[in-house]
């Protein structure tokens, strides 16, 4: 009854103290609390109306009309909002439960993000990752004043940053490289779990910081019994992202095979079809792996499964067994039956949703070559990989008779001989195929191709294909090039970077 005479603060404190006394929430003195709480919101301060809103949504869900109303009143008061500690909490606690207010929030940290402080920095950045808000623009303020601050890093700064940058894929060059040298001296200490997670948040961002790498290798081998069989294949997976081999190459995969041996049963059949595609990648595979995931017990189970995930092993899969069938000295089965091998299908194929460097080849190829006749864009292969395929004919031409270099053409293609080859030509001709490489197929660092396109250049370059390789700073156009036809297996090889043919 005398409620309304209790000052602010300590109803505000009241309320707070309640529920540790353990009065139920609908008991009628939480609830005369709350409503006498309600009744005085819009005289509150801002302050405490902010620190009201992180208690509350502290509670968990209930059915008080009370979180709402507080969300409501922050809603139109945001712009008085002037401390960098009150913003920050309330993006951490609040801004998941109200998108409208985390808007607001996200405004007013771009307008205070040259006062916060390295911990502040941390937790607005995990904040937008937790709540998968990819805000460029405070993104990017964020990591420029995280590079003006001259001490080093805290270590749950450096872990937490890599995670968060990694969960929205933003990439920073400066503070990616920043995070990296300074999380190199403190690799040692880190918990197997802990290194694991930086490996993949580094894979994810398709950043190779070799020293960085090179130590967590030395890790594993340092600390094989401490890792978990998970850990160990997401570092390994991580590697084969971004095609990294370790100096000790030889005992680090030798102390892998150790660690799988007769444990590839504890391993879910996505996580094992990743680590095997990773041996692939890396060059390291054994027969026994491919054997155990290309045998019809194990295929069968993904088949049928439309999961973006088994859709994703499935395609693994074909390059497994192609690596199986063009570098697997001495394999000699199972592999996948040819009627499974075509229709992994690529979403580029829909011209609508076609980049611009898929679209510039689609028009600029059939002119430089000399007609629609022998060029064919996205063309799928048996091995798992879709890429353009044109003939190269002699300067006076060929007839269009029937003769072997078109059945040998439509042999690589998914669906084998029944595949429509392109226009035949009586003698066998060079088999060219196009590979349109986009910028994600890259390493951040530089120009380096990752493990997935590595591994395609390796399966076309040995099913007998010259090689044209075309990016976006080299593409087909005016005053562009049209990459290097690689050699035939068995030639020598041009230097990396050179370009003897311009199309």
């Amino acid at each position: 009854s005398q409620i309304s005479q209790v000052w602010n603060a300590p109803l505000l404190q009241l309320l707070r103290s309640l529920p540790a006394l353990g009065l139920p929430r609908a008991g009628r003195q939480v609830r005369s609390v709350e409503q006498e709480v309600l009744w005085r919101l819009r005289r509150l301060p801002l302050r405490q109306l902010a620190h009201l809103a992180e208690h509350l949504a502290g509670q968990g869900p209930q059915d008080s009309p009370l979180l709402p109303e507080v969300l409501r009143k922050l809603e139109l008061r945001w712009t008085e909002l002037d401390g960098t500690r009150t913003v920050v909490t309330l993006m951490a606690k609040v801004g998941h439960l109200s998108p409208a207010l985390m808007e607001r929030l996200e405004d007013k940290a771009l307008e205070l993000a040259e006062q916060f402080d390295t911990d502040e920095l941390r937790r607005a950045v995990l904040a937008l990752a937790l709540q998968q808000r990819r805000s460029v623009p405070l993104l990017r303020a964020l990591s420029y004043h995280l590079l003006q601050k001259p001490a080093e890093l805290p270590l749950p700064v450096l872990t937490d940053l890599l995670f968060a940058y990694s969960k929205l894929s933003f990439q920073q060059p400066q503070v990616l490289h920043r995070l990296s040298l300074e999380l190199l001296p403190h690799l040692g200490s880190l918990s197997p779990a802990q290194v694991s997670r930086c490996a993949r948040s580094l894979a994810s961002l398709r950043w190779l910081s070799r020293p960085l790498a090179e130590a967590t290798a030395q890790y594993c081998l340092d600390h094989s019994q401490d890792l978990s069989l998970a850990q160990l294949c997401g570092i390994l997976v991580s590697f084969a992202r971004l095609n990294f081999q370790p100096s000790s190459s030889e005992e680090f995969f030798s102390m892998v095979q150790e660690r799988l041996q007769g444990q590839e049963q504890e391993l879910d059949m996505h996580l094992l079809t990743d680590v095997v595609w990773s041996l692939c990648v890396l060059q390291q595979p054994q027969h026994t792996h491919l054997g155990q995931v290309l045998g019809p017990e194990f295929h069968t189970r993904l088949r049928g499964d439309t999961s973006p995930r088994a859709q994703s092993s499935w395609l693994k899969l074909l390059h497994i067994n192609a690596t199986a069938r063009l570098e697997a000295s001495g394999y000699q089965g199972p592999f996948l039956p040819p009627e499974v091998l075509g229709g992994h299908g690529d979403k580029g194929k829909d011209k609508d949703k076609a980049t611009p460097l898929q679209r510039g080849l689609r028009e600029a190829l059939p002119g430089a070559l000399g007609g629609h006749d022998l060029v064919r864009c996205d063309v799928s292969t048996v091995y798992g990989w879709d890429m353009g395929e044109c003939h190269l004919l002699p300067p006076r031409g060929w007839g269009h008779s029937r003769g072997d270099g078109g059945a040998q053409l439509g042999q690589h293609r998914a669906g084998g001989a029944r595949a429509q080859p392109l226009s035949p030509v009586p003698v066998p001709v060079p088999r060219v195929a196009v590979l349109r490489w986009e910028l994600p197929q890259f390493s951040s660092r530089g120009r380096d191709l990752l493990g997935r396109g590595s591994m395609a250049r390796r399966h076309l370059r040995a099913a007998g294909f010259l090689l044209a390789e075309v990016s976006p700073g080299g593409g087909l156009g005016a005053g562009n090039t049209l990459g290097t036809p690689e050699t035939t297996p068995g030639t020598p090889e041009t230097t990396p970077g050179t370009s003897e043919t311009t199309w």
